[in-house]
């Protein structure tokens, strides 16, 4: 089946993309695994750089791909603006960011400090989506939706070539969003290591991804109600949606408490801090513990800004 993400873009980007977001560290987490019953349990830490999540791999990849300084206009919840304003200033692009009235004000904050310029517009992420289009189109400037952006999801992709040189694991649980981080993952681990089973982790709050995947089509919910605000996705990207065949086995669903208990176990069980959409690969393996019972799974931390 041809893939719009391409295997060998996403291994010049594990070469290319800024070294402060290579290379992230990759261990055992044994008090927590036996918590859980599995096996071994292997994290990946994508928090430990400038922006605190693991955007910046895409965003600085995009940028490079781009290979012209025009004006950039985007969405985000928070991280993705953080790392589109952190690859433009490092590359010279003006950036503006939309975000929710509702957002996370130290994500905006962040956002602000690394020089995007950051508007607040509507009720949820996918509003502020709506806000953003229109602007760039009045403004005749690039709209850059994380999601669409096949560039981003092989940035996002750089990771898996870190993960596959380490062949211990049945299974990878990866927190779901615009869907850039999964489908980069799963490209690179179906060809790399494809006995590993991908599941992707959704907020029970908000669905809509997983219904997608289960339809095999984009579906809308009403609300995504979610203290994840990462992976708080209303409206899914179509294309997103169409790059998970082939790549993902499974979506997962969890809830608000798991997502708390993620939370709190990074931070207990492993002195790290964690957001709930970045801990949401922790949540399914407390959630639905019994599918991983003697398995060998990896998950990643991949956002630690937390509110205030």
């Amino acid at each position: 089946m041809n893939h719009r993400l391409s295997l060998e873009r996403i291994a010049k980007a594990a070469r290319v993309i800024d070294p402060v977001f290579r290379a992230t560290p990759q261990f055992r987490l044994e008090a927590i695994e036996e918590a859980l019953g599995c096996a071994e349990l292997t994290l990946k830490v994508e928090t430990i750089n400038p922006i605190r999540s693991f955007k910046g791999r895409g965003t600085d990849f995009l940028l490079r791909e781009m290979g012209e300084s025009v004006p950039l206009v985007c969405a985000s919840a928070g991280n993705f603006g953080q790392g589109l304003a952190y690859a433009g200033r490092t590359h010279g692009v003006p950036v503006t960011v939309f975000a929710a009235e509702t957002a996370n004000p130290m994500k905006i904050e962040r956002m602000r400090a690394l020089g995007a310029e950051v508007k607040l517009a509507g009720q949820d992420f996918d509003a502020a989506k709506d806000a953003a289009r229109e602007y760039a189109a009045q403004r005749r400037e690039r709209y850059v939706e994380d999601g669409r952006e096949v560039a981003i999801a092989e940035g996002a992709g750089s990771l898996a070539v870190e993960f596959a040189a380490v062949d211990r694991y049945d299974a990878m649980l990866i927190p779901v969003g615009n869907g850039a981080l999964i489908t980069g993952v799963g490209r690179w681990m179906k060809q790399a290591r494809p006995e590993v089973r991908i599941v992707g982790v959704c907020a029970a709050q908000a669905p809509s991804m997983q219904l997608s995947f289960a339809r095999g089509a984009a579906i809308e919910t009403a609300t995504a109600h979610t203290t994840a605000d990462g992976i708080a996705v209303r409206v899914p990207v179509p294309e997103a949606v169409a790059d998970l065949a082939g790549v993902v086995d499974e979506m997962l669903l969890v809830s608000e408490d798991s997502l708390t208990r993620a939370v709190d176990m990074f931070h207990r069980g492993a002195g790290l801090i964690a957001e709930p959409a970045g801990a949401a690969g922790l949540a399914a393996l407390l959630e639905h513990r019994h599918q991983w019972r003697g398995a060998r799974v990896a998950t990643i931390l991949c956002g630690a800004n937390v509110r205030d």
